[in-house]
This record gives C-alpha cells, structure tokens and sequence, in this order.
C-alpha cells in the first residue's frame, strides 16, 4: 500500500498521463449519466473496438432513457443483435423502465439504489457513480485487479472473497477523490493499455517506480491464472429452409420459463432470440433433425424432405465449444407454425437474432451459391 507522499505522487503521475493519453472513445468526456451506464454495460465482457459502432447506432434510436423505457423489446434486441450476451440489452429496458416508474425518470444518484437496478453490479454501479456523479467510490474490475496485484505484487486467486475484499479497500485508498471518475478511468485505462495481461509494457507506465512486480521482475507473472473450467462440447443441427421465394423459417423465442430445459437449443440460441429449427444430437444429425421436425409438427411424408447439408458452423460460449451442422430444406412454401416468421434468408437480422444464428445463415447462402456456380439448382 502506498501512503503519504508516494501515494500523491503516483495519483499525480496516472492522472497526468490518463488526460494526456486517453483513448479518444465515444462515451468519454460526458456526465450524462444514461451514457456512462449503456457504455459500462455493453463493454462487459465485451471488446472495445465491437463496442464502439453498437453504442453510437444504439443512442440514435433510443438518445434517452425514455425512449429505450417505451421502445418495444423486440426492437432494443434487434439493435442490440450481434453484441451478444442478451440478457444484458433486456436487463438494461427493465432497468430504464424501474427509473421511469421509480425515480421520475432521473437516473438514481446513491449507491443503493443504482445497485437496485436490474443488471447492475456492485462494479458497473460505482463506474457511473464515480463517472456521472463525481461519487467518491472506487472500482474494482478485472483491469483494475490487475494493476493492484502488480503494484503490490499479490500472489493467489485475486477473485477469492477474503482477497477481493482486501483489494477493494486498497482501490478505495488509492482513490483519488478530487477526481473519483478521471481517477477510475485512469486506473482501468492502465490495466486495458499498458498493464495488458499479457507482455506488460513497464517501460511506458507512467507509475513504474511503484510497482514491485515490476521491481521483482514477475510482472508479466501476474495476477496467477486461475484454472479454467473444461470445455463443454456442445453439437447441433439446424434446418433452414428455403422456399422460391428465398425466404427462411425463423422461430420465435422460446418462453423465458422455459429457457432452463431448452438443452436442444444450445446456450447461444437459448438466449430469447429468434432461431432455426435446432436440435442437440450425438449421432445422425439428420435422424436428430427429422424428429424435431415432427415435434413441431412439420410433415415431412415419406421422407420427402431433402436435407441438403451446408458447411459446420463453430461458435464459443464461455466454456462450451459449439459445431452446429446445417442442413438446408427447400419447399414450394414455408411450414406454417403458430408464432414463427419467413424472412429472406439473406436479411434475418430483421428479426433480434444471436451471432451463432446468423453464421448458421452465411453457412447455407454460401452453399446455396456454391450450387447455383456449379449449376445444380
């Protein structure tokens, strides 16, 4: 821990090179706090260069808190379509919508009541707060840790709780509070710039004479990784159908209650959005496929479908590892089944559709262009 006068000058020093060297990004230098909120929760778990283009298109739809409140949800998951992690885009409506019903529509200024929010942790919480408010609390997120753990040279799991809580308290120590938000910011721009998890770039850190990884030469050695959990191998099948038209059968999406029994779905396509046809299988896919089919009450007689098969598709989810099969079907006519939509094959992002689903759809239009070159249809 530093204290006295290291610790004024290593805030000095941060802030210094955090106003001369930020990134030039769209959600800086505003207080608005509905901003500083769309653009902590889309950049979790999520890079910065695939967030950029999705919050600048996502404000010009909905500029305001009210707008996204009242905006159909079928829309916000539209524009959110491609960004993944979905749950965040419907935690982030009804989040907007508790703001309208209990707080006026002004976005809650104490601790307690951005963290009653849906979707909202203890980390995004005091991000706005510190950014929006000038609130004086300190950060802690996985950049963050990581600049701790170097600074201090802490060794272990630095998620466990007894050693999250200890590097809570020295982020709240460190904590500049003239300056909470720069101050955060900085702290994080640090971890996201030059304290990259890996090859630490020590030579350009405007707080190097500090760090005792540093001075131990085990920078690049921390935080410890932790051990990852193994990987889920996860198969699907999927029908897109085709009809002469060149429109695709999409499904709407399954109903929340039953979104923990949607195995056959997959994580990525369980996820509330609309989808093919799509079932888990372990031997033949087409076998797997067919009886799906009948579950949802599409005829195929006597095996008059023809399951034209198109590249896999493989798609990661935290641990699981997907390979999804596709299989293109052409009708005269689309199935008819209560709640599903035929849209052009090449256009399903008119509907709120996951990245899995839309890699699923390149997959089979580029089949369907490889035939047509080799003059099969």
């Amino acid at each position: 821990m530093l204290t006295g006068q290291a610790l004024a000058v290593f805030r000095k020093q941060l802030l210094a090179w955090f106003r001369q060297f930020h990134r030039d990004l769209p959600w800086r230098g505003t207080r608005d706090p509905y901003r500083v909120w769309l653009s902590e929760i889309m950049l979790q778990q999520t890079r910065v260069a695939a967030v950029v283009p999705y919050y600048q298109r996502f404000l010009e739809r909905f500029p305001n808190l009210h707008a996204l409140a009242a905006a159909p949800e079928e829309e916000v998951l539209r524009r959110w379509s491609g960004l993944g992690y979905y749950r965040r885009a419907r935690n982030l409506q009804k989040a907007a919508q508790q703001i309208v019903a209990e707080h006026g529509g002004e976005f809650p200024s104490r601790l307690e009541d951005v963290l009653a929010l849906r979707g909202v942790g203890n980390y995004t919480a005091r991000a706005i707060l510190s950014i929006a408010f000038e609130k004086k609390h300190a950060v802690l997120d996985g950049n963050v840790l990581r600049v701790l753990a170097r600074l201090g040279a802490v060794r272990g799991d630095l998620r466990a709780s007894l050693r999250s809580k200890e590097l809570q308290n020295c982020a709240n120590a460190y904590l500049d509070r003239e300056s909470p938000g720069d101050w955060n910011q900085a702290m994080m721009e640090l971890g996201a710039t030059l304290c990259a998890p890996k090859s630490p770039q020590c030579l350009l850190c405007p707080v190097a004479q500090f760090c005792k990884a540093r001075k131990r030469g085990i920078a690049d050695l921390l935080p410890e990784k932790r051990k990852k959990r193994a990987t889920v191998p996860i198969r699907l099948a999927a029908a897109v159908f085709a009809d002469e038209r060149g429109r695709t059968l999409l499904l709407p999406p399954p109903e929340e209650r039953n979104a923990e029994r949607l195995v056959d779905y997959g994580p990525a396509l369980a996820s509330n959005l609309w989808h093919f046809p799509t079932v888990s299988f372990n031997g033949d896919p087409v076998a797997k496929l067919r009886s799906h089919l009948r579950k949802l009450r599409i005829q195929d007689q006597d095996g008059n479908l023809q399951f034209l098969a198109a590249d896999k598709v493989r798609h990661t989810v935290t641990y699981r590892s997907i390979t999804v099969e596709p299989f293109r079907i052409r009708v005269r006519k689309l199935p008819r089944i209560k709640g599903a939509e035929g849209v052009p094959l090449g256009e399903i992002t008119l509907l709120p559709v996951s990245n899995l689903t839309r890699k699923v759809a390149r997959a089979a239009l580029a089949a369907a262009a490889e035939e047509r070159t080799a003059g099969v249809c």
